[in-house]
């Protein structure tokens, strides 16, 4: 019986997220084939070697001290000991504690391979595969990549972008996006495909040559307004309004506002004024200076 094979297609756009004619996926990995025990060892197998193996702790051979028996062995009373450092006592070694060890997982090149493909064909069954033209970055740009995401739909989803070959402008570029995650389309493993929501995929990673179209100049990105302050309520206006009057009154009562003619009077004037003042005020009189005491004869 012949195998029968599944054919797709994906949206197509620009690199300005400006829609275009579809195009067909190719066959050889985008057959329909989707294997699950391939997925879960190769998705189990990269997660393991993520692993750094370093925990460790002291087993009774590693502790310091415990050369000696406590005490002897009969006629304390007290139940026989070794050395200080048995498992049993505080301080002492650890009983199958871990050590230091590798949790790399070998997969065959043909596994993964079959599992790379299944992820592929995976979101290809979900519509979530769509192929850009084009990414030409001069420089790195993060609100040009976040416009395109926006512009596609794709704010709240987690976005893998797959470009032909090394780009560091467009890697730079989506570096600073949480929810996306820019390779090139050979290094791309099966647990990155499942882990993205949908795959965008630069159009010559696949063997497409779209030529380019008249576009206008993508308008930036709106930015999102901050929320509205709610109007106050009457009765709270009534009352800040009261408090605000208050207010006013203690501080006449206390004299804190000073008189607008003290405010505009120049210094000349009020130099003058004090040197009138100071020559019409009367003149202190002096008291005459005390005469000694005569001390009292005997």
């Amino acid at each position: 019986m012949a195998e029968t094979t599944q054919t797709f297609d994906a949206a197509a756009y620009t690199a300005n997220g400006t829609a275009r004619e579809r195009v067909s996926l190719p066959s050889s990995v985008f057959d329909g084939t989707v294997n699950t025990p391939a997925l879960h060892h190769a998705v189990t197998a990269f997660l393991a070697n993520q692993r750094q193996g370093n925990a460790a702790t002291k087993t009774r051979r590693w502790v310091t001290g415990g050369n000696q028996k406590p005490w002897k062995q009969k006629g304390t009373g007290r139940a026989r000991q070794g050395s200080i450092r048995s498992p049993l006592w505080v301080g002492g070694g650890t009983a199958f504690g871990p050590t230091p060890r590798s949790y790399a997982h070998f997969v065959p090149k043909q596994v993964r391979a079959l599992a790379r493909k299944s992820a592929f064909n995976a979101r290809a069954r979900e519509g979530a595969v769509l192929v850009v033209d084009r990414f030409a970055y001069e420089a790195p740009k993060t609100s040009r990549l976040a416009g395109m995401i926006a512009r596609l739909g794709l704010d709240d989803k987690k976005v893998l972008i797959l470009t032909d070959g090394v780009k560091t402008n467009v890697h730079l570029s989506g570096r600073n996006l949480p929810t996306v995650h820019v390779l090139p389309y050979t290094d791309v493993s099966a647990y990155h495909v499942l882990w993205s929501d949908v795959v965008v995929i630069e159009a010559p990673a696949i063997g497409h040559q779209l030529a380019p179209i008249d576009e206008p100049e993508p308008a930036p990105a709106p930015r999102k307004k901050a929320p509205a302050k709610a109007a106050p309520a009457p009765a709270e206006e009534e009352a800040s309004s009261r408090k605000r009057g208050t207010t006013k009154k203690a501080a006449a009562k206390k004299g804190t506002r000073a008189a607008p003619a003290a405010k505009t009077a120049k210094p000349a004037a009020r130099a003058a004024s004090k040197t009138e003042s100071a020559k019409t005020a009367p003149k202190k009189a002096t008291k005459p200076a005390a005469k000694p005491k005569k001390k009292k004869e005997k």
